[in-house]
């Protein structure tokens, strides 16, 4: 049977960490925990399940401590966790079943499900996807981007059915926009993936304020030639959001142009159904509510394609007299349900 190290980075987890660690305590051979400058008892509450605490100066980089925490371990596979994630007892027995297969498999990287996203106000699309979690040690996996990091992966890859389950307790819309914005400012680069995260974040999270404080990143990324179709066309959504908060029609023009002449997006037809109800035009605003709803695919935020221009259809109804259809449509948008992915 393979050795799993534990990888954790943290910082003020006293509420969560032992809740964390009693799920994985008999899964993992040893804990690895990297602490950023807890002020609480979390380092306490580490040294007691016997884990190797090390302490880690921030450097505003989620990645550089990560990297840190994978140095330390020993083990032959990386598992690499939060402290608001939890496994219950059938996943626990899946996961040690997985540790007895593993090297018969020839694996380097297992998947498992990523489970409970959409309760608390968390920016992914889906309540349950696979995400890469178990890392063989001797590949040397190296994580990329100061915020929402990820690894590239280049491997054997297998999908397991081990289900994680996560449990935050907080709202990060505002840490994370406010480190895409730091990010920005000391000259880091905006990957592709971190460009699409930066944009669903302000469409979930996101107040007007913060689109506008995005503005220039993002009308920057728009002329940029290195950027590719799906990063302009991320643009033109937020700067077509911001022209909407400004009433700059013009703009509006600009940007959804941008989006429209390839395939639209639900987000681009949404933005164009505010632009019409905030002109009284109610019969227009239905019009680009409906395609946000029905005939496009939404590429930030799978809500705007969903259940958000459906109220926005009843709202217009009911503005208009039309009560029917005002509640048609919202019993519609009321038992709408997140699609399953796979």
């Amino acid at each position: 049977m393979v050795t799993v190290s534990l990888c954790m980075i943290v910082k003020n987890e006293e509420d969560k960490l032992a809740t964390c660690l009693d799920c994985v305590k008999d899964l993992v051979d040893e804990m690895i925990i990297v602490d950023t400058g807890s002020t609480d008892k979390t380092i306490e509450i580490a040294k007691s399940y016997g884990a190797k605490v090390f302490n880690f100066e921030w450097t505003g980089s989620f990645s550089d401590a990560r990297n840190y925490s994978f140095e330390q371990a020993t083990c032959d596979f990386i598992y690499s966790a939060d402290a608001d994630e939890t496994i219950d007892e059938e996943n626990q027995e899946r996961f040690r079943q997985l540790k007895e297969d593993i090297d018969e498999l020839n694996i380097d990287v297992v998947q498992m499900y990523y489970c409970n996203q959409l309760s608390h106000n968390t920016v992914y699309n889906y309540d349950r996807e696979l995400r890469p979690k178990l890392f063989r040690r001797i590949r040397k996996y190296v994580w990329h981007d100061p915020i929402h990091e990820m690894i590239n992966l280049d491997s054997t890859i297998c999908n397991s059915e081990v289900e994680i389950m996560h449990n935050p307790t907080e709202d990060h819309g505002e840490r994370d926009l406010s480190a895409f914005r730091r990010a920005i400012r000391e000259g880091e680069y905006i990957s592709k993936r971190l460009h699409n995260m930066y944009a669903r974040e302000l469409f979930m999270v996101g107040t007007d304020e913060d689109f506008m404080l995005a503005k220039e990143f993002f009308e920057e990324s728009i002329e940029d030639n290195g950027r590719d179709l799906d990063q302009i066309k991320e643009a033109a959504c937020v700067l077509a959001h911001v022209a909407v908060i400004d009433g700059k029609t013009e703009e509006i023009l600009k940007y959804s142009l941008k989006d429209l002449t390839t395939i639209p997006s639900s987000e681009m037809c949404f933005e164009l159904g505010n632009y019409y109800r905030n002109k009284g035009d109610l019969v227009e605003a239905i019009v680009w509510y409906y395609n946000a709803a029905y005939e496009t695919t939404p590429i930030l935020d799978i809500h705007r394609g969903g259940d958000m221009p459906l109220h926005k259809i009843s709202e217009c109804y009911r503005e208009m007299g039309n009560l029917e259809q005002a509640e048609d449509y919202e019993n519609e948008a009321n038992h709408w349900v997140v699609p399953d992915p796979n």
